[in-house]
């Protein structure tokens, strides 16, 4: 048999050690020359960030607690999960969590939010024009599939360790599902209902803040419950480039096989991903319900 067909081509080395330097050289010249004015213009949700951390580390426990029982009663308006929350809170600070989850809880807001606002306006382009919807769609199956440390590596290299560069990673990885449900929910409104809007003589920012939204927020608040869980799972991961939260106890624990610290940190985790995905899919299913009446 011929040896090409044995073993599959390759560039010649020489040609691939050019092509990877032209490669790096290239990016080292963007990074000298747009590096400084990328980390200026994430100067102030840098600020919002630590701004957000300082004040959940220094806010009483109890009116924190106070907080989040109250958002999680008028969320789903149920005692059994608010009591929930409550408990889980008070063992993750029982168990000496609370400033780690404190940090994590800052961040995950602060990605979420940034998520919401970005992706809700992206959903609502794909719905309303089949053009923007073809060109976004390869893009979010490309950040969906892509694996999470690719995400870390030119964000990294770009703008070194620290808070800023998580952000970006988390929000680039947890973002598409609140794009594709704000679509998805646009595109399921009633023709029907569209169309008495238009009778009654609704303009097309009237028919989409006071017809569509309302009718896809289900299955948009169902796109925010993924994205919060998504970000959740990428905060542990963006812990390797600086990232102060649950997740350094996790990697301290793994790289030291400190068993009780990992089994702390982890039980942490996954109380605040149970309670942001009951929260939020409780809201859901509120809205749901008051969509049918």
């Amino acid at each position: 048999m011929p040896e090409w067909l044995v073993e599959f081509p390759k560039m010649d080395r020489d040609a691939l050690r050019s092509l990877s330097k032209a490669i790096d050289e290239g990016y080292r010249g963007f990074s000298r020359a747009y590096g400084q004015g990328i980390e200026d213009f994430f100067e102030p949700l840098l600020f919002a960030l630590v701004w957000f951390e300082k004040l959940l580390l220094a806010t009483p426990w109890l009116l924190i607690l106070g907080v989040l029982g109250t958002i999680a009663w008028f969320a789903v308006r149920s005692l059994k999960l608010t009591g929930g929350v409550l408990v889980a809170f008070l063992a993750i600070g029982y168990l000496g969590m609370w400033d780690d989850t404190m940090r994590t809880l800052a961040i995950i807001c602060v990605c979420t939010l940034i998520a919401i606002a970005i992706g809700i306006p992206v959903g609502i382009a794909m719905a309303r024009s089949e053009r923007a919807q073809s060109l976004i769609t390869p893009i979010l199956d490309v950040m969906q599939t892509l694996p999470i440390f690719v995400y870390l590596i030119p964000v990294v290299m770009l703008l070194g360790l620290g808070k800023v560069p998580g952000v970006i990673a988390v929000v680039i990885y947890a973002i598409p599902p609140v794009i594709r449900l704000t679509n998805l929910g646009l595109r399921l409104v009633d023709k029907d209902v569209l169309e008495a809007a238009d009778a009654f003589g609704a303009s097309s920012s009237q028919r989409l803040l006071g017809v569509q939204l309302p009718l896809a927020l289900p299955n948009i608040m169902a796109g925010v419950n993924q994205t919060i869980m998504m970000a959740l799972s990428m905060v542990v991961i963006a812990s390797m480039i600086g990232v102060k939260g649950l997740g350094q106890p996790v990697l301290r624990a793994v790289t030291n096989q400190y068993f009780a610290l990992g089994l702390f940190a982890g039980g942490a985790v996954v109380a605040l991903a149970i309670v942001f995905d009951r929260t939020s899919q409780g809201y859901g299913k509120r809205l749901q319900k008051f969509r049918e009446l």
